[in-house]
């Protein structure tokens, strides 16, 4: 009997140790997914500087973000019991590319987002300025679109079928009215040298369009007596434009349009002031709550017949946020937003 006993304990500590060994396995090892979380709420005061002043205002304009980290078994098993934490593949946080890529991406969407802002800004405090739209970015490329071979991200498209264009929407507008397998050519810019591609159109599964299957963000570069500095460090992606422009604007101004409140925010901005649809909403209002803010506005963008087709439950913004702020319990307020002017009366009429 006691050599029974023996035989058994080294077996106990064997799968002691194995069991020790593969919970830290699943508390530290990286799994091939993300975790979505919410993310900082940041005030543009520290990061916005116009003509060499910092903003010493009461209150604040603040950037929400949406937070990823690598996910490890045990996290991606905790994000399901929390309503704000999504997990995602590579995949569908990347869309297919590379990191690099990816990185590349969420820089250039960036720029052009602080270059709307900044022609917003000026237009609304009505300051001269010059635009000198360049062309648009590549992002991204489908691996179904007939110039997937032809064109890489960060070439630049100047025209289609000899069209220019002042706008990535102008561009996409053009295409859009075109039919799908129609042949287009595209002129573009590669390493500094000038090329043109010739394929056809496909349908897009977004919105059953026809398009080139690629990703495009404005390129341009505003001139300006006003000296605009944004310094957004590794911060990527579009979705402060709205942001951005209530900080410049605020500041070019020299007046307190916030009132001294803290108020929070989300949104692309376009050429034209309109604020677009992003993604991760949820968690930028989780944000905000956290962050104590009072007012979060939250883009009011159109939900289209073709994008209820492609995904029938699909919501605004505005919705999504409101619902978020319900299951928080905040008494945060929740503006919808169709353009920066809508965000300018609300703060006007704020009490």
């Amino acid at each position: 009997m006691n050599k029974l006993k023996n035989k058994k304990a080294p077996i106990k500590q064997l799968l002691l140790i194995l069991g020790i060994i593969l919970f830290a396995a699943c508390m530290i090892v990286p799994i091939p997914y993300y975790v979505e979380q919410p993310g900082a709420t940041i005030d543009l005061k520290d990061l916005i500087t116009v003509n060499q002043k910092k903003d010493d205002e009461s209150g604040s304009f603040s950037l929400t973000s949406v937070g990823i980290r690598r996910a490890t078994a045990f996290s991606a098993l905790m994000a399901n019991f929390n309503p704000f934490e999504d997990v995602v593949s590579a995949e569908e946080l990347t869309g297919g590319a590379s990191n690099d890529e990816y990185q590349q991406m969420q820089q250039f969407y960036m720029q052009s987002s602080q270059n709307a802002a900044i022609e917003q800004a000026l237009k609304l405090a009505d300051k001269p300025y010059e635009l000198e739209y360049k062309g648009v970015y590549i992002l991204g490329v489908e691996e179904n679109s007939n110039f997937a071979n032809e064109v890489s991200v960060g070439d630049i498209v100047t025209q289609v079928d000899g069209n220019t264009f002042t706008s990535s929407k102008e561009l996409m507008d053009y295409v859009k009215s075109q039919k799908v397998g129609q042949e287009v050519t595209v002129t573009f810019t590669h390493d500094g040298e000038t090329k043109e591609a010739t394929g056809k159109l496909i349908e897009l599964p977004s919105d059953k369009k026809p398009g080139i299957g690629i990703t495009l963000t404005d390129h341009t570069e505003i001139k300006s007596d006003e000296n605009i500095d944004i310094d957004a460090g590794n911060i990527g992606g579009p979705s402060a434009g709205l942001m951005f422009t209530l900080e410049i604007y605020e500041q070019l101004m020299n007046e307190d349009i916030r009132q001294g409140e803290k108020i929070a925010g989300t949104g692309t901005i376009s050429s034209d002031g309109t604020v677009g649809r992003i993604g991760g909403i949820d968690k930028k209002v989780a944000s905000a709550v956290e962050n104590g803010s009072k007012v979060f506005f939250a883009p009011d963008d159109e939900i289209t017949d073709e994008m209820k087709e492609v995904q029938p439950d699909i919501k605004t913004n505005y919705q999504e946020a409101k619902e978020a702020a319900k299951k928080l319990g905040t008494d945060m307020k929740i503006v919808p937003v169709k353009n920066v002017q809508d965000a300018l009366d609300y703060l006007k009429n704020m009490k």
